[in-house]
């Protein structure tokens, strides 16, 4: 049995891609602009923040939950959403080693 697509690349390259590919939509970069911005969790409602549907905002909220990127909490009748901090600090540590790894030749 050959070896699966993910299991050739490095955890990191793994983990990097998964939340790479959960950024690569403007509606979640809008969703994680808006928790940043609140600066608190956010427990209200994203559609009319956004102009996006209840079920389009739940099911990108379910992405950048599944990366990692935020964590939810249960408060009464409702989930709110935060940055989660650590994953955020360990994108921006890969981010910026990915990055600064190319130096010009010239």
């Amino acid at each position: 049995m050959g070896l699966t697509k993910t299991e050739i690349f490095t955890e990191e390259q793994n983990n990097l891609a998964i939340i790479l590919k959960a950024l690569a939509h403007p509606a979640r970069i809008a969703i994680l602009q808006q928790i940043i911005n609140t600066k608190a969790c956010i427990c209200g409602d994203l559609a009319d923040e956004l102009g996006l549907a209840q079920p389009t905002i739940s099911q990108h909220l379910k992405e950048l939950k599944n990366a990692g990127l935020i964590q939810g909490t249960i408060e009464g009748v409702s989930v709110c959403y935060c940055i989660n901090p650590d994953v955020w600090h360990e994108l921006k540590v890969q981010l910026a080693l990915f990055v600064d790894s190319f130096k010009p030749a010239c």
